[in-house]
């Protein structure tokens, strides 16, 4: 017979490894009934050829919900009919911190549910000089108690073990005593839904409006079962809080014995000291992305040359020993080019998101949280936007799920609307590009490289317009919401070094299947734009230079001339010079307009584009890189450079701040349930790019 297991515990406590390692490759994640809260569920194998459904709760201080995620969980456990209820419990705590994470474990024991206690992370807390007297703390509190390190695959199969029993062993839970809290409400609201267990019947009382199996009617009765016993939910949580802990204090004072937390806490908080220091803080901030961005080109510059140098010899070979023709200038023009444009930008995307994993690893992530905390509510928003903002580094859509966290309602939608401002890793070719064509590549001091100065400066820009515009739309968006932030800072820890490198594969692996697929689906549809032509254009220019190709000196100039005029006079070319008016403002010709159209399927189309477009350009003889083709490109009405130093400050403020991607206004669209949002941000973004990208061109020009 199958089990149905939940997964509970605190943020931060391994909740997500352990179903990983349970669960393995067999889990899918689907979303919670009625709500866009994701669930993730798998299968595993217990003793006697049992198997159990293993459900993941989102992650929780307590059963009192700040967020929609949060408030799941009760919702689940409090319902028999769900589809998610449990047999058995799994709560995972943090070995290293048990006082503060056994609270939830109090509160869920109390519902009466099965239980087995999960003390995860036992390695590091060994390593801290805590010892927990694992067979003392499980007579106590009457569940199985099963030390683990689900990182390291230790003690598994006894928590499998444990949890195949578990229904069969009679829970002796020494619950705290709620009843002095309520009395009459619990006795009451007991009577009417037909419970014995006291907490259940309080915690109803609590969270009954969001608890859908409950009628109308019965939500009225127990709305006055409330009133009529001066029910005050605030003050009653905080009492009920207090006593717990001091419940705890006693249950954990001869179990838990901590050689090491003088020691632990002076290093840790002399760290925080600095790291987190209004003005230190912030300091290293800038000094730690300075580095990463300055990494970003310092490194990659060998890896990308080669990878250049790869495809231009694919190119040089294809024409010289394929035979000429349209199936060829296909395969070279179109799709190899388009692949150069994914496959030489891989080094830094691998370089960006292994620094971020090791940020992330180490603890400092949830550092740089806690200090944009103070900046955050001055804005309208709080410490949690942060983590979708910052997520948005690597892309907006992921990120803006993530804002369901966020509980109040101004500060989520404010994040949804801000977030695709933070530059994400797609913008990050077209800065490289760019970057790499008006910023020479020099050092001052030796060390401070100008191109990674300048991409620096490109992704505060994006974090200093998200807030410039957060704080607008407080003052649009009314709300009466207060706001709150906790969270828990993380211990200090190594990097996993074998997850750093996992995630620079998967990111990068990511941005070559996923963004590939765009990138080249637009190069074909445009190499076949470029090469074809209304009437007979293409016949007339042939015709045009016929008797000039008999010049054998000047016949490759005369070709150029006939790849360049035949560009301007195809499909693609004609869409370009027709929308050009529009963005000559901006220091654009027709070219560029083509890449900003197709960007809009995705931001790095931009890429892709050129490639494609100054592939079919530059003739079949021209196999030099897609840098040197737009570094020597000429405006025809100026004949001066094209990207010029004005054209690509330009063109990167517009990048910075156009809402470019269809799937991040599908995205704000399922979040917010229409398109008045996702309209009225692709609507204040455009216009911000146009105008920046406007008023940097007349200046600089």
């Amino acid at each position: 017979m199958n089990i149905k297991v939940a997964l509970v515990g605190n943020p931060n406590t391994g909740k997500s490894t352990l179903f990983n390692r349970l669960t393995g490759l067999n889990q899918k994640i689907g979303n919670f009934p009625g709500i866009t809260v994701d669930k993730k569920t798998g299968f595993t194998k217990l003793v006697e050829g049992r198997d159990a459904e293993i459900i993941d709760l989102p992650g929780t201080y307590s059963l009192y919900p700040k967020s929609n995620d949060e408030r799941i969980v009760f919702q689940v456990l409090a319902d028999k009919n769900n589809s998610s209820y449990p047999d058995v419990i799994v709560l995972i705590v943090d070995a290293s911190n048990l006082k503060r994470n056994m609270l939830l474990f109090s509160q869920v024991a109390d519902l009466g549910i099965p239980m087995v206690l999960a003390l995860n992370m036992t390695d590091l807390s060994d390593k801290q000089g805590i010892y927990i007297h694992v067979d003392k703390l499980a007579a106590k509190l009457g569940v199985q108690v099963i030390p683990i390190s689900a990182r390291n695959n230790i003690g598994i199969d006894k928590l499998k073990t444990a949890v195949a029993y578990t229904n069969k062993i009679a829970t002796q839970n020494n619950a705290v005593e709620v009843n002095f809290l309520a009395p009459e409400a619990i006795k009451a609201v007991k009577q009417k839904i037909n419970t014995d267990n006291d907490y259940y019947a309080l915690q109803v009382l609590h969270q009954h409006e969001h608890l859908s199996f409950f009628s109308e009617s019965e939500q009225l009765e127990i709305e006055e079962i409330e009133k009529v016993n001066h029910f005050e939910s605030s003050k009653l949580q905080a009492a009920e809080t207090i006593a717990r802990y001091k419940y705890l204090s006693t249950i954990l004072a001869d179990v838990v014995i901590d050689k090491g937390t003088a020691e632990k806490f002076s290093f840790s908080d002399k760290l925080d000291s600095i790291l987190t220091h209004k003005v230190w803080g912030f300091a290293i901030f800038l000094l730690i992305l300075f580095v990463i961005f300055n990494a970003i080109f310092a490194w990659s510059s060998y890896p990308m040359d080669w990878i250049e140098t790869g495809f231009g010899y694919i190119t040089e070979a294809g024409h010289s020993y394929l035979p000429a023709g349209m199936l060829t200038d296909l395969l070279l023009d179109g799709v190899i080019a388009g692949l150069g444009g994914i496959f030489v930008f891989i080094p830094q995307i691998a370089i960006l998101f292994a620094f971020i994993s090791i940020l992330e690893d180490t603890g400092y992530m949830a550092r740089v949280t806690f200090m944009m905390d103070k900046i955050m509510s001055k804005v309208g928003l709080n410490g949690k936007s942060v983590v979708p903002m910052i997520g948005g580094l690597a892309c907006a859509v992921p990120s803006i799920m993530a804002a369901r966290n966020i509980e109040n309602w101004k500060d989520r939608m404010i994040t949804i609307m801000v977030t695709p401002l933070i530059s994400c890793s797609a913008r990050l070719p077209v800065y490289i590009l760019l970057i790499s064509l008006i910023i020479p590549q020099k050092t001052v001091l030796g060390i401070i490289s100008l191109q990674g100065l300048a991409l620096m400066v490109m992704y505060l820009i994006s974090f200093v317009a998200a807030i410039l515009v957060a704080w607008v739309m407080k003052i649009i968006i009314k709300s009466k919401e207060k706001s709150y932030f906790i969270m828990e800072l993380p211990v200090y820890r190594m990097p996993r070094w074998k997850n750093v490198f996992y995630t620079m594969f998967e990111k990068s692996k990511t941005f070559v299947f996923e963004a590939g697929k765009v990138i080249i689906a637009i190069s074909i549809i445009l190499w076949v734009m470029a090469s074809f032509g209304p009437g007979n254009r293409f016949e007339n220019i042939d015709n045009k230079y016929q008797s000039a190709l008999l010049d054998t000196a000047k016949a490759e100039h005369v070709k150029t001339l006939i790849a360049t005029e035949k560009l301007e006079n195809s499909y693609v070319g004609i869409l370009g010079h027709w929308i050009e008016p529009a963005i000559r403002p901006l220091g654009y010709d027709w070219k560029i307009g083509i890449g900003l159209i197709t960007s809009f399927a995705a931001r790095e189309a931009f890429v892709g584009t050129m490639a494609t477009i100054y592939s079919v350009d530059g003739g079949d003889a021209d196999t030099s890189t897609i840098r040197e083709r737009m570094a020597a490109s000429v405006n025809s009405r100026t004949n001066l450079p094209v990207y010029s130093f004005a054209t690509g400050i330009s063109l990167m403020l517009f990048y910075a701040f156009a809402m470019q991607c269809m799937s991040t206004v599908a995205i704000v669209y399922r979040e917010t349930k229409g398109w008045k949002w996702p309209i009225i941000q692709l609507a204040y973004m455009t216009a911000m790019a146009y105008f920046a990208a406007l008023i940097a061109y007349q200046l600089l020009k």
